[in-house]
């Protein structure tokens, strides 16, 4: 993580809910972090991931927190966003 230039996250290692289990997720929050401060760009993409970067006050520290994984690897894939292409769709009819 810490060699990284860009990090795409999706996704807690553990059950970071658990206090006793949120070691490892905490770990790695914190390589993200500290890449982030050295230039990385960091993306972190779902709901579980946000709010383990709340948790530990972490989202001012990354590049981009999106609560949505699955679209945010979607777009990433390069695939058609629904919500986009209705727009474009009722951009064009204008």
């Amino acid at each position: 993580i810490l060699r990284s230039r860009t990090i795409i996250w999706n996704g807690p290692p553990g059950v970071f809910e658990w206090d006793a289990f949120a070691q490892g997720s905490r770990a790695v929050m914190d390589a993200v972090i500290e890449a982030t401060q050295k230039g990385a760009t960091s993306v972190i993409g779902g709901g579980d991931t946000a709010a383990l970067a709340d948790k530990f006050d972490a989202v001012q520290k990354m590049s981009h927190v999106s609560t949505g994984g699955g679209a945010t690897l979607e777009l990433l894939e390069g695939k058609t966003m629904p919500g986009i292409a209705a727009l474009s769709e009722n951009d064009k009819t204008q």
